[in-house]
């Protein structure tokens, strides 16, 4: 795994020993993020990297002119790697790491700054069922209150299954397949966001 572009472009990042991370491919990655600057969602962004792994989308998010990025990881191993990659690429500053299940905790606002980009990429076993009630679903209620006003968020799953149109005051704009994984984009609607919201 490396970033593929912007200011680290070509930098190696670091692989834990354990099976549980999913990476993604460096020919996907592109797809996504060429479909994320058409949207032009990446310069000056506030995002957050839920499930996050090693920080492979966060971190490309930052080499191509991300703000900040809160990346979310349950697995401290994991985290560890993650703080790695995080020093080698010098993005300490631009960065903070939260030890915790993004499903209860979603994408933790900092300084009441919600964020403008979110990926959701959890463990394809967890996405199975995404209807109403789903933990899927659910994690969408925590994102509401976290998410700005027209605000993107990025859910990676198997291609077999079927993200649904709407969530709360998120709703589809975009989605993709590439091999076996698709990629959805969920817009917050910014009427009924701020009208739930604060």
């Amino acid at each position: 795994m490396r970033i593929i572009a912007g200011a680290k472009r070509g930098m190696k990042l670091f692989s834990p020993e354990t099976k549980e991370t999913r990476p993604i491919t460096d020919r996907v990655k592109q797809s996504l993020f060429d479909v994320l600057v058409n949207y032009d969602l990446l310069s000056g962004a506030r995002v957050a990297d839920l499930f996050c792994g090693v920080g492979s989308l966060g971190l490309e998010a930052l080499s191509r002119g991300a703000a900040f990025v809160t990346f979310v990881e349950k697995n401290g191993e994991v985290i560890e790697v993650l703080e790695k990659n995080i020093e080698k690429a010098g993005f300490g500053e631009r960065s903070r790491v939260v030890l915790a299940s993004a499903f209860r905790v979603g994408a933790p606002v900092v300084a009441g700054e919600r964020y403008d980009l979110v990926f959701v990429d959890p463990p394809y076993a967890s996405t199975r069922e995404v209807g109403n009630g789903s933990s899927l679903a659910d994690l969408f209620d925590v994102l509401q209150n976290q998410v700005n006003p027209r605000g993107i968020v990025v859910v990676r799953t198997h291609r077999s299954v079927a993200v649904l149109d709407d969530y709360g005051p998120f709703h589809v704009v975009d989605r993709r397949q590439w091999g076996t994984m698709a990629v959805v984009l969920l817009q917050a609607r910014a009427d009924e966001q701020q009208a739930s919201g604060d």
